[in-house]
């Protein structure tokens, strides 16, 4: 796993434990209807009906969808069974953990 994406998981068991995430298929349906919702996380594992259930829903919304890692990672990551959708409900959690998704890391490519 690369330097990035475990940094992502670790933000995601802090966000867990600062109580800035929720998870769940309704209680994330229902952060997103309400705007609580900063960013989205689907398991890339989960269902086709799943991904596209979330991913319509936060494009209605305007909330940033991402489709990442496996339902067992999301799962360790926050200290539950496996796990198919999360919600960060803080907007630091939600552009850091984006940002160390998305930006290169100039240490990844030095052999």
């Amino acid at each position: 796993m690369t330097m990035k994406k475990h940094k992502a998981l670790s933000m995601l068991g802090m966000s867990m434990r600062a109580g800035k995430l929720v998870t769940g298929d309704e209680t994330v349906l229902k952060a997103v209807r309400q705007g609580k919702a900063k960013l989205v996380i689907v398991a890339a594992d989960a269902s086709d009906n799943t991904k596209k259930k979330f991913r319509d829903k936060c494009a209605t919304y305007n909330v940033n969808c991402l489709e990442v890692f496996d339902r067992i990672a999301l799962g360790e990551a926050i200290g539950k069974s496996e796990r198919v959708i999360l919600a960060l409900t803080d907007a630091g959690f939600a552009k850091s953990i984006v940002h160390s998704l998305t930006e290169p890391s100039e240490v990844e490519y030095i052999d």
